[in-house]
């Protein structure tokens, strides 16, 4: 006799793979941000320490899901995922003058408005924020309506 296989492995498979990728992006963006701050000696500004502090335990949480694989941890990280790509949007659109900077969000310290690192005329630290957020916030979503299959 032989067993068919279900379509809930392949599913949970896929969903596995793009939660475990949404986790090696959250772990290279944390190991990028503490070589920035800690080798290279860029101090972050304010809005840099907000995305920090919703990136961080991504690179935490998501692993704890894998192992065994948590249908739950979608929704503990993708708020999270949210919360920080809206401050690093509103960071990148801060630098490219669209919110005036009369709203002062950084007040003391580095200005959230200085580019302090720029390679290709246009990749920004709060871009490449911007950029993992996104990315892990669409694994995410895609991850759940995997599980939900």
């Amino acid at each position: 006799m032989t067993s068919n296989p279900t379509s809930q492995a392949p599913a949970s498979e896929s969903a596995w793979s793009m939660l475990f990728g949404a986790w090696l992006l959250s772990c290279v963006a944390v190991l990028g941000a503490m070589f920035l701050s800690e080798v290279m000696k860029v101090p972050p500004c304010s809005l840099c320490w907000y995305q920090r502090i919703f990136m961080f335990p991504l690179a935490i949480l998501l692993p704890l899901g894998l192992f065994p694989l948590d249908r739950r941890i979608v929704r503990y990280t993708l708020p999270l995922a949210l919360i920080g790509w809206l401050i690093a949007a509103f960071h990148v659109l801060l630098i490219h003058g669209v919110i005036p900077e009369s709203l002062k969000p950084c007040t003391q310290g580095v200005p959230c408005t200085e580019i302090q690192i720029q390679w290709f005329g246009f990749v920004t630290i709060p871009l490449l924020s911007l950029l993992s957020f996104t990315i892990i916030a669409a694994l995410l979503f895609a991850a759940h309506l995997r599980i939900k299959k």
